[in-house]
């Protein structure tokens, strides 16, 4: 499936009718959803035919995306029972049958009962912002638990220093592998924008790019609160 086509489809994908705040539930977007999945599949070889892990999965652009890639199975982690309904009818309106769902609170779920069940986990986690500080680490240990060969993360450019100091501490070897721009819809009523704009891809020359830890990267930037962060999209390889 070609890119383009992918996101096409990935547009097609219903996202939260009400969002909650205190679950930062802010959508993943058809085309960094695309994207992500697309440099997944392709460069690492870490969906087709593998058992996927998605935590927090919300309304399912991540799960569907990577089943319409031919995940062996894709299976949803996420708390909110409304957005997992929203998640069913998504896949019944696509007919996807390789895909399950798990609700849980990743802060209370035994991760060592999943420990290395799943080849690849793929996750747009909560930032760790408002209430829930620390919660984007909470999800990372977790997937790296979880994982056995690789971990699919979006995180902001500004927790960079902190997520590769815990790596270290982990024992885990993270890469930088993609920059995306984006733009944030106004999904709650406190938002008077509706949204900023799309700005396009930009990409690196081919001496920025590593083909054996591939820093080949797109670039992703969201608008949260009229501020700019930049997310980072980050891959740990598990493989020894």
């Amino acid at each position: 499936m070609k890119l383009k086509e992918l996101e096409s489809c990935l547009q097609q994908v219903d996202a939260f009718e009400e969002p909650k705040i205190l679950l930062e539930q802010y959508p993943t977007s058809p085309h960094i959803a695309a994207c992500m999945l697309y440099t997944i599949h392709n460069t690492f070889d870490d969906i087709e035919g593998k058992l996927v892990a998605d935590l927090g999965c919300g309304c399912g652009v991540l799960s569907i995306g990577a089943a319409m890639l031919d995940a062996g199975l894709c299976v949803g982690f996420d708390i909110d029972d409304e957005a997992l309904d929203i998640f069913r009818r998504n896949a019944e309106e696509f007919e996807i049958s390789n895909i399950d769902l798990v609700q849980c609170d990743m802060c209370a779920l035994e991760a060592e009962a999943y420990a290395k069940k799943f080849d690849t986990v793929i996750m747009n986690p909560p930032f760790g912002t408002k209430h829930n500080q620390g919660m984007d680490m909470k999800f990372l240990r977790a997937a790296l638990t979880m994982a056995k060969t690789a971990v699919y993360s979006l995180h902001k450019t500004a927790t960079r220093e902190h997520i590769q100091k815990k790596a270290k501490d982990w024992g885990v070897k993270m890469e930088v592998i993609a920059e995306l721009r984006y733009d944030l819809p106004a999904s709650y009523k406190f938002h008077k924008k509706k949204s900023v704009s799309l700005y396009t891809v930009s990409h690196h020359s081919e001496a920025d790019i590593s083909c054996c830890n591939s820093q080949n990267t797109f670039q992703l930037m969201i608008n949260d609160f009229y501020k700019w962060f930049y997310l980072l999209f980050t891959y740990a390889n598990l493989k020894k």
